[in-house]
């Protein structure tokens, strides 16, 4: 197919948190560029994978699940980055989790524009342990609004991406490449790892830490095929500190581990790391340091 038959187009990923919009960029792009842990608001910034088929190519855009809760300057840079993504693209993924729909989800699709096609995914159907509650579920999501498509699946199983991509070529235009046909995402190493890091941070202390963490990667070398990596991980409080080191540094030990693991898998090469913790009180309210941690 000739590039001026090639669709191609940027598709928002969008929801309330916690209903699997990480989970399922990564099952459409095959990669791990999303983090995800069973913690709700795991994503904090605007990530963009690219899958690029014969006829099409998807730019994905995942964005942090829009917060109605909380107002400090971290979760406003967040809900004001969801909003310049529904702007700016041609199709809206309105990700729900199947069985649920309630006023968070409602709060999400009023911020999609008039004429934009959206399509509802159903994540997690594999959880719906009586499926005869399905149908009578999906025809009431039908009246919550005009949507141009409903598509139960499981992002986790990988079940049902290809009605996915199909129906989403639908309405994609006729731009031709967008990216080169290897990419798959427009972020750099540098974040990734960071993003690898503060995924084992919620994964591996869970409920005991709260969200007043972050990763700041102060050095990234690349050396032939080894990469030189130093990251401190951001907390508010000294206690938050030691219960990320642990006993004897195993805990932070372990993170920077598998940390480490993950980023020798995406970047196809040796790494080196370094993960040191230390205490900013009041981070997630300094927009100046969010700035140099990458939030916009």
């Amino acid at each position: 197919m000739s590039e001026a038959q090639l669709r191609s187009g940027q598709i928002a990923i969008v929801g309330r948190p916690n209903v699997g919009k990480s989970t399922l960029l990564n099952a459409l792009i095959g990669e791990k560029l999303s983090i995800v842990s069973r913690r709700a608001q795991t994503t904090r910034h605007r990530i963009m994978g690219i899958l690029t088929e014969a006829d099409a190519q998807y730019v994905f855009v995942d964005t942090p699940g829009f917060q109605t809760r909380y107002d400090n300057a971290l979760n406003q840079m967040m809900n004001r980055g969801v909003r310049q993504v529904l702007a700016e693209v041609d199709v809206v993924l309105f990700v729900v989790e199947a069985g649920r729909f309630d006023e968070r989800d409602r709060a999400v699709r009023q911020l999609v524009a008039d004429g934009c096609p959206v399509i509802i995914v159903v994540n997690k159907i594999d959880q719906i342990k009586n499926k005869a509650d399905l149908l009578p579920y999906l025809e009431r999501l039908g009246g919550e609004g005009a949507f141009t498509a409903l598509i139960p699946l499981s992002a986790t199983r990988r079940a049902q991406l290809d009605v996915l991509l199909a129906e989403i070529r639908k309405h994609l235009p006729n731009d031709g490449l967008l990216y080169g046909e290897d990419e798959i995402t427009d972020r750099s190493e540098r974040f990734l790892a960071a993003e690898y890091i503060r995924e084992k941070l919620f994964r591996l202390i869970g409920d005991e830490l709260p969200y007043g963490a972050a990763v700041d990667i102060e050095k990234f070398v690349v050396d032939g095929e080894l990469r030189r990596i130093s990251a401190a991980i951001v907390v508010d409080r000294a206690g938050h500190k030691s219960i990320i080191i642990g006993r004897g540094g195993e805990v932070v030990k372990r993170i920077a581990s598998e940390a480490r693991q993950d980023m020798e898998r995406m970047f196809g090469g040796p790494v080196f790391l370094e993960v040191f913790v230390k205490v900013k009180s009041g981070w997630a309210d300094d927009a100046q340091l969010l700035k140099s941690l990458g939030y916009e």
